[in-house]
């Protein structure tokens, strides 16, 4: 049904393959990214799930455009879309917030229960007499199943120019938007072209510091539970700038064929939404990761 015609008709797409696919592609990815893992180099299944994703991409997003560009959606169904979205960006607000609880039970209770401290002393000399209660562990006396990394990647460097440059494509991005609200299309271009720019380097940098951990200081996901925080938080938080990165890229390429306007510009605000949450992910991330 549509509603180009009578907006007080709600828009009802019709039956979609797009959510099947995506629940396929995304298992075939985390298939593939833990079979790599596990075997230590790149699993055929991986870059097959990363295809697949392209795939629903181009289609799903092919088929909304498609709509909206069609004039199918009234106010209904945008406020329908701004309550979605904010309830999916509520989800991964809950996704991260595990992690890091994770990362804070890690540090601050099964640290210090391994070190015998308050009532674990019996915990202590039973489990692990030899345990120095102290965060990173980069020791590991009695032999364990886990090589500790030579060092922890600290705050400065590749960190703190992360930072920066995640910050900036905040600014960038808030640019571009008020551009868009005050209908000008060339600064609108600009600013959106900027902010996919520091995303790429974002991740190019966050490649490099993989790189640099592995190959330089010994953090591996077999680094003990400093290692496999480190990478469960920042490689989730890469996949979500990427991501981001894309979507935003989709948007530079709407705006450049003119598809937004001051009044009617949901895609955008909705992408924007999930690329500041990614970036308060990341000054979280900074801090309990890096910093503390």
């Amino acid at each position: 049904m549509s509603s180009s015609s009578n907006h007080d008709v709600y828009f009802i797409p019709e039956p979609s393959k797009w959510p099947i696919v995506g629940t396929i592609a995304l298992t075939t990815t985390v298939i593939g990214a833990v079979t790599s893992i596990h075997a230590s180099e790149i699993n055929l299944i991986l870059p097959i799930g990363f295809l697949m994703i392209a795939y629903l991409f181009f289609g799903w997003f092919g088929a909304v455009i498609k709509e909206s560009m069609a004039d199918s959606y009234n106010e209904q169904v945008d406020r329908s879309f701004r309550i979605g979205m904010l309830w999916f960006i509520f989800s991964e607000v809950m996704f991260f917030a595990a992690f890091f609880g994770a990362l804070f039970y890690a540090r601050t209770i099964a640290v210090q229960w391994l070190g015998g401290s308050s009532n674990n002393a019996m915990t202590h000399e039973l489990l692990w007499p030899a345990f120095d209660a102290v965060w990173p562990v980069l020791s590991n006396p009695d032999n364990l199943k886990f090589v500790p990394p030579k060092e922890i990647i600290p705050a400065s460097g590749l960190p703190a120019w992360n930072t920066a440059i995640l910050l900036a494509s905040s600014v960038t991005l808030t640019f571009a938007h008020h551009a868009l609200r005050a209908s000008h299309r060339k600064p609108l271009i600009l600013w959106l072209a900027v902010t996919v720019l520091l995303g790429i380097v974002f991740l190019i940098l966050q490649a490099e510091e993989y790189i640099h951990a592995y190959t330089d200081l010994g953090l591996t996901m077999g680094s003990g539970i400093y290692g496999s925080t480190f990478f469960l938080l920042t490689g989730f938080h890469g996949f979500h700038v990427t991501m981001g990165t894309t979507m935003l890229f989709i948007m530079l390429i709407r705006a450049i064929k003119g598809h937004f306007t001051p009044d009617k510009h949901f895609a955008f605000e909705a992408v924007a939404w999930y690329w500041h949450f990614v970036d308060v992910v990341w000054l979280g991330l900074f801090i309990f990761v890096y910093w503390l």
